[in-house]
C-alpha cells in the first residue's frame, strides 16, 4: 500500500540523510543506551519562550558512565518560523564535568525543522574552551485528524571546530539519526519515545555507535 504524501516526504528524507555527508565505512563499536528527558516550555511574552531541559542518560563505562545534564534557553521571534536565541547548560558525568554556553538559530516551516547552533563548552579537564557547531533538520509528520499522534524523524550533525585537548578530534564528530512518534496527551503536556542512533567517528580506531531509546516529557506553560 503506497504511503500518504508526508509519510512518504518523510520516508525519503531519512532514506537520503546519510548520504548528505560522503564517508568512507569503518569498524564501529556498539554500545546501547537509555535517555530520559524532561522539558517545560514557558511562553514569557508573546515572542520569547524560556526552555528548561533536564536529562537521565544511561551509558556504559567506557562513555563515561551515567550522564546528567541539565540546560535553559531563550528564544526570541525575529520573524514569522524564525526564533533566535540561547543559553547555557551544565552537564556531569563521572569522570568530567561541562559547563555550556550556546546561541542558536530555529526555522520552521510546515512539517520541517531546522536548528543551527553553536556551542562553547569549559570542560574541568581542559584549559580552554571545545567549539562546536551542530546542525539539526527535523520532520513532523501528523498521522491523525485531531494532531495527538505524530511521526517524528530528524537527522543531527556536530563538528568540532577546535582542540581544547591535543587528543580531541577536529571537524565531524559526531551524527544522529531518530525516529519515533510523539503523542499529545493534552493541551499542555506531550509524551515522545524515539529510537537514535549516535555514531561518533575517532581517528585511527573504530568509531562509537550508541544505539538508544528516549522517552521525553514536555510541559507548555
Amino acid at each position: 500500500m503506497p504511503l500518504p504524501p508526508r509519510l512518504h516526504i518523510l520516508s525519503g528524507a531519512l532514506t537520503l540523510s546519510p548520504l548528505l555527508t560522503a564517508m568512507p565505512v569503518f569498524a564501529e563499536t556498539n554500545e546501547n543506551q537509555a535517555w530520559i528527558g524532561e522539558s517545560v516550555a514557558i511562553q514569557a511574552s508573546e515572542a520569547d519562550t524560556v526552555t528548561l531541559d533536564m536529562s537521565q542518560r544511561f551509558r556504559s563505562a567506557r562513555s563515561d558512565d551515567e550522564q546528567g545534564l541539565f540546560r535553559v534557553a531563550l528564544d526570541h521571534r525575529v520573524a514569522q518560523g524564525v526564533l533566535v536565541g540561547g543559553g547555557i547548560a551544565y552537564a556531569e558525568g563521572k569522570a568530567e564535568e561541562e559547563m555550556r554556553l550556546f546561541q542558536q538559530v530555529t526555522f520552521s516551516r510546515g512539517i520541517w525543522q531546522a536548528r543551527t547552533r553553536l556551542e562553547q563548552r569549559f570542560f574541568d579537564t581542559a584549559d580552554r574552551a571545545s567549539w562546536r557547531l551542530r546542525q539539526r533538520v527535523q520532520a513532523s509528520v501528523p498521522v491523525d485528524d485531531d494532531r495527538r499522534w505524530t511521526i517524528v524523524g530528524a537527522v543531527e550533525v556536530f563538528f568540532h571546530l577546535n582542540r581544547a585537548r591535543p587528543s580531541d578530534k577536529s571537524g565531524l564528530a559526531t551524527m544522529r539519526h531518530q525516529i519515533g512518534l510523539r503523542h499529545a496527551v493534552s493541551k499542555a503536556m506531550d509524551v515522545q519515545l524515539l529510537y537514535m542512533r549516535q555514531q561518533s567517528f575517532r581517528d585511527h580506531r573504530p568509531d562509537a555507535v550508541a544505539h538508544v531509546p528516549w522517552l521525553t516529557l514536555a510541559w507548555k506553560i
